[in-house]
C-alpha cells in the first residue's frame, strides 16, 4: 500500500494516530516522573526542616524557661523501640510495594507477549478462513 492510500485508509490513519499518541506519552512521562520526584523530595525536605525548626524552638524555650526536658530511661527506651519499629514497618512496606510493582510489571510483560501471540493466532485463523472461502468461490 502506498503512503497516499494509507492516509485515506481508516486503519492507516488510526495506526498513525495511535503511534503519535504513544510517542507523545513516551516523551512526556519522564518529564512528569521527574516533576513528581522533585516535588516529593521538596515535600520531604520541607517536613524535615519544619520539624527540626520546631524542635530547635522548643529546646530553646525549655532551656530559657528552665523546663526540665529529661525523660526517664524506660520512656526513652520505649520511644526508641517504637521509632525503630515504625522505621522497620516502613522499610517492609516499601519492600512489599516494590515486590508488588515488580510482579505487576512481569504480569504486564506476560500479557503483552500473550497479546502478540493471540493476534498472530487470530491472523492465522482469518487467513485459514479466507483461504477456504476463496477456494470455494473459484
Amino acid at each position: 500500500m502506498s503512503k497516499i492510500q494509507e492516509a485515506k485508509d481508516v486503519f492507516g490513519i488510526y495506526e498513525e494516530n495511535v503511534n503519535n499518541a504513544f510517542a507523545t506519552i513516551r516523551k512526556e512521562v519522564p518529564k512528569f516522573h521527574q516533576a513528581m520526584t522533585d516535588l516529593q523530595q521538596q515535600c520531604v525536605q520541607t517536613c524535615e526542616n519544619t520539624m527540626k525548626t520546631g524542635i530547635s524552638v522548643q529546646r530553646e524555650f525549655a532551656n530559657k524557661t528552665g523546663i526540665n526536658a529529661n525523660i526517664p530511661d524506660a520512656a526513652l527506651t520505649a520511644i526508641k523501640n517504637t521509632n525503630m519499629g515504625v522505621n522497620k514497618a516502613y522499610s517492609l512496606q516499601t519492600q512489599m510495594i516494590q515486590t508488588s510493582l515488580d510482579t505487576t510489571q512481569q504480569n504486564i510483560h506476560t500479557f503483552n507477549e500473550n497479546a502478540k501471540s493471540f493476534a498472530d493466532l487470530n491472523k492465522s485463523i482469518i487467513h485459514s478462513w479466507m483461504s477456504v472461502f476463496t477456494q470455494s468461490r473459484n
